[in-house]
């Protein structure tokens, strides 16, 4: 039955299989139990119904036993009072019910096998739905780890990634570089600054010499 094939493929399911293949695990896992729940109570309906069935099967058979004895004693009455034709009849009806008799044993039979089968597949559901409910938390935290290491390693050798690091070098370069450019000019500023002022000072002492040898000599 499709109810039984949904049952054993939920029983037959990995979840750490499952949790690999899904996009969003913490969605999937949840969606999982849920199917199970539901798988659950169906196969619980069905249990019970089918226990039901067995019950009136052995009722049904149980009547026609009955019948079988009552016209087996009907036709034991009949002899007694050697009304053979009668007794003939009596026996059609023993036969007829002990037939239906019969055939009630062997659904019985099936029947029992059928409850057992989900009475197992039940249990079996039952146990995986424990062990999904206690499982769901854990996978889902490792999951997150894993996924996690695995982006510290794309990190990780993103950093490490020869190109990038030589990227990196050639801008370390530059702006050393730029930096001792702008020392340098900066130096060079301050150099012309005072070379001016150098030379400022040099005139002034200059013609301060000049105006002392005028006033000594008169020519002032």
């Amino acid at each position: 039955m499709a109810l039984m094939e949904r049952v054993s493929t939920l029983v037959r399911a990995n979840l750490n299989d499952l949790i690999d293949k899904a996009e969003d695990p913490e969605k999937m896992l949840k969606q999982v139990i849920l199917d199970m729940e539901n798988q659950l109570m169906q196969v619980k309906t069905q249990v019970a119904i089918s226990i039901a069935d067995l019950h009136l099967l052995e009722k049904r058979r149980k009547e026609n036993e009955d019948k079988v004895v009552e016209w087996m004693r009907k036709a034991e009455l009949a002899v007694d009072k050697k009304q053979d034709d009668l007794a003939r009849a009596a026996l059609e009806r023993h036969k007829s019910y002990q037939t239906v008799a019969e055939s009630f044993t062997q659904q019985i039979e099936d029947q029992k096998t059928q409850v057992e089968s989900l009475k197992s597949a039940l249990r079996k559901l039952e146990q995986k739905l424990a062990e999904a409910e206690a499982k769901v938390e854990l996978l889902v935290a490792q999951h997150r780890r894993t996924r996690a290491a695995g982006k510290a390693a794309d990190a990780q050798a993103s950093m490490g990634d020869r190109a990038k690091l030589a990227t990196f070098d050639r801008m370390k370069h530059k702006v050393e570089r730029s930096e001792a450019v702008g020392q340098a000019k900066t130096a060079l500023a301050g150099e012309d600054i005072d070379d001016r002022f150098a030379k400022l000072e040099k005139e002034e002492e200059i013609e301060r010499m000049l105006a002392e040898i005028k006033q000594r000599r008169g020519t002032a």
